[in-house]
């Protein structure tokens, strides 16, 4: 009776997959995703296995015989009995059981991906895994090899289309970011944009500044290189500032946008007077060899307008230290130990901002003093915070041989020596030490 009965079950399978009606075949639409570990049509219990589609063979019917008791759906644990039953991921499924891990529903379809061990609908697939491009929202398209190329911000990750680095999309410019296509960014008078983030930190006018310009001074004071001068600070526009840049004939300016300024003059004066005797002058015509004394005179420090206060404040601390080298009679250095020593300085003033941000705890910062006065003034957003350290980072992954590899020499030397050894030897040797 045991036999006659397993006879029944296999004529039955074989019957039902020789009635079974084979659908048509279908290109494959959709190209390879890269991120898949794989895809695989599933095969049909009762005897037929669908054909895959795309360039693949085509699978016949075959009939598929399990014993009662053997075929224990993966999904729900019970007993498939007789009728259609799903043979994929080296199991058997109720094909109500096989459902896609992110809509839950069941997979119907000749073709399904896989992610680990979970199946997905090939659309549900793609819309968790397939990245979208942050600017326009659409899926990042695949390039003529197949596969998912796109461009990424080094610092903020934001992933982009190729196409938009040539099809106008506007970056601010302050956080380097590009304006997603929902995003409206501030357009500035002198044609920048601002993204509304770094707009709510943004110093417009050289009034607003000049609380931030006091805490710069304040911070050279505390490091006992208090500039003597009065050094009027103007906020500029880029024309302006790019006007000012070309006549200024001191430094080296960082291409292709120029942010700050420090303009000066040199003064050379003559002292002639004739040698006396005890007192009284001789005559004739005879004179000293002339003296001459050079005097520099900071005249201004320009910012360009509308940055992140941050950002502002950074180009400020950097000017300044063009302003304090020039005042204290530092001989003309070469442009990457001046501009070097300068970033060194923007970079320990981010420093203490970042710190005073995160802790609010100043008490302990009694080298710096000014920063309690400074954090009365408010909480600053987490934003910002971000912010300074894209800041801090650009300074610090600079290629350029002038501001880049300056900078790490001069923050190598002040690690080593201290802040006031290292400008004394580049006061006497006008370089750093090694």
């Amino acid at each position: 009776m045991l036999l006659l009965k397993e006879d029944e079950q296999l004529a039955r399978a074989i019957q039902e997959s020789l009635n079974f009606e084979s659908s048509p075949q279908h290109e494959d639409e959709s190209a390879p995703y890269p991120h898949e570990n794989g895809r695989s049509p599933p095969s049909y219990g009762n005897g037929y296995s669908p054909p895959q589609y795309g360039n693949g063979p085509a699978y016949h019917p075959m009939p598929t015989y399990y014993p009662m008791g053997y075929r224990i759906c993966a999904g729900c644990n019970t007993e498939i009995g007789h009728g259609r039953f799903l043979s994929c991921m080296n199991a058997v499924w109720h094909p109500e059981c096989f459902c896609c891990r992110a809509c839950t529903l069941p997979i119907s379809d000749y073709e399904f991906s896989l992610s680990g061990n979970y199946p997905y609908h090939k659309s549900c697939y793609k819309e968790h895994y397939h990245p979208k491009c942050d600017v326009c929202s659409h899926f990042i398209p695949t390039n003529l090899a197949g596969l998912i190329e796109y461009r990424a911000h080094p610092f903020w990750s934001q992933k982009y289309c190729p196409s938009h680095e040539h099809d106008g999309t506007p970056r601010c410019c302050s956080c380097e970011r590009m304006e997603p296509r929902e995003t409206r960014y501030v357009a500035l008078k002198d044609g920048r944009k601002l993204c509304p983030e770094c707009f709510d930190s943004a110093v417009m006018d050289t009034n607003k500044c000049q609380p931030l310009y006091l805490g710069i001074q304040e911070f050279y004071v505390a490091l006992n290189m208090k500039v003597e001068q009065e050094v009027p600070l103007l906020l500029v526009e880029r024309q302006a500032l790019n006007e000012a840049r070309e006549g200024e004939k001191h430094g080296h300016h960082h291409m292709p946008e120029t942010r700050g300024l420090c303009l000066s003059e040199e003064q050379i004066g003559t002292i002639s007077r004739q040698p006396g005797v005890r007192g009284r002058r001789r005559a004739g015509p005879k004179t000293e060899p002339h003296q001459l004394t050079r005097r520099c005179e900071v005249t201004a420090v320009l910012v360009l307008y509308g940055l992140p206060r941050l950002l502002t404040g950074s180009i400020l601390a950097h000017e300044m230290m063009h302003a304090w080298l020039r005042l204290k009679g530092y001989p003309t250095l070469r442009q990457d130990v001046e501009e070097g020593i300068c970033q060194v300085l923007a970079h320990m003033w981010l420093h203490t901002q970042l710190m005073s941000i995160s802790s609010h705890d100043f008490a302990s910062t009694s080298s710096i003093p000014y920063a309690s006065r400074a954090a009365k003034k408010g909480a600053r957003s987490p934003f910002e915070r971000k912010l300074g350290e894209f800041f801090k980072h650009q300074i610090e992954s600079d290629a350029s041989p002038v501001y880049g590899d300056g900078l790490r020499a001069g923050l190598q030397a002040v690690h080593k020596y201290g802040l006031q050894r290292t400008l004394d030897h580049i006061r006497t040797t006008g370089d750093f030490p090694c």
